[in-house]
């Protein structure tokens, strides 16, 4: 059965997130709100925890996973950032954008593209989500919490509770959220292109 935090939207207890960050530690898969959805996580080198995300979620290992991000120091860590998208990220976040990046050696492999060699990278502008990857001090693993077969993310945390009590370790419940898709910013020798149009909005891109 998961334990269920409800954390304030816009003024996060801190006790309760460092709670969240201790599970998290200790190798828990949690829900978490971000600015456009729920999102089901957890930490970045827990091979048993991202195998039960896989499950819940029914991916297979092509499927383009996410690492969220506290702030542009950690994306520079984890994935290889030219001038160009550096300045361009800085301008976008925090916010609903999702951007595919070259990934460095800091990231596991079976977190990258099998092909590409690349992964999401996310900075949210929700208050609990950046407070989660600034106590823990390192990207969460993230993906959007969409069920097979279902086209929109769940909104209700007491829904999330209903359906993946058994397989959660944590929900917090930071109120409904609608869904909404992120916009997919890919950077590549090619160039860069918006890949999915979302929320977020890049009109320099046009």
């Amino acid at each position: 059965m998961a334990q269920y935090f409800e954390i304030h939207p816009e003024s996060p207890q801190l006790r309760l997130i460092h709670r969240a960050v201790d599970i998290i530690r200790k190798g828990g898969v949690i829900v978490y709100p971000t600015e456009t959805s729920y999102a089901i996580a957890c930490h970045l080198g827990d091979k048993q925890a991202l195998d039960k995300i896989r499950r819940i979620r029914q991916l297979d290992d092509k499927h383009n996973f996410t690492l969220v991000c506290k702030d542009l120091a950690q994306v520079s860590t984890f994935t290889k950032i030219g001038n160009d998208a550096y300045r361009l990220i800085k301008s976008l976040s925090p916010g609903a954008f999702t951007f595919i990046l070259e990934a460095t050696r800091e990231v596991p492999r079976r977190l990258q593209h099998p092909k590409k060699k690349t992964v999401g990278i996310r900075i949210p502008d929700h208050p609990v989500a950046q407070l989660l990857v600034q106590e823990l001090g390192e990207p969460l693993f993230s993906t959007t919490l969409l069920l097979p077969g279902e086209d929109e993310g769940m909104t209700d945390p007491y829904e999330i509770k209903s359906k993946l009590d058994n397989e959660l370790d944590l929900i917090i419940d930071a109120g409904i959220i609608d869904f909404e898709q992120t916009t997919i910013i890919e950077f590549s020798a090619e160039g860069v292109e918006i890949i999915r149009q979302g929320k977020g909005l890049a009109p320099m891109l046009g």
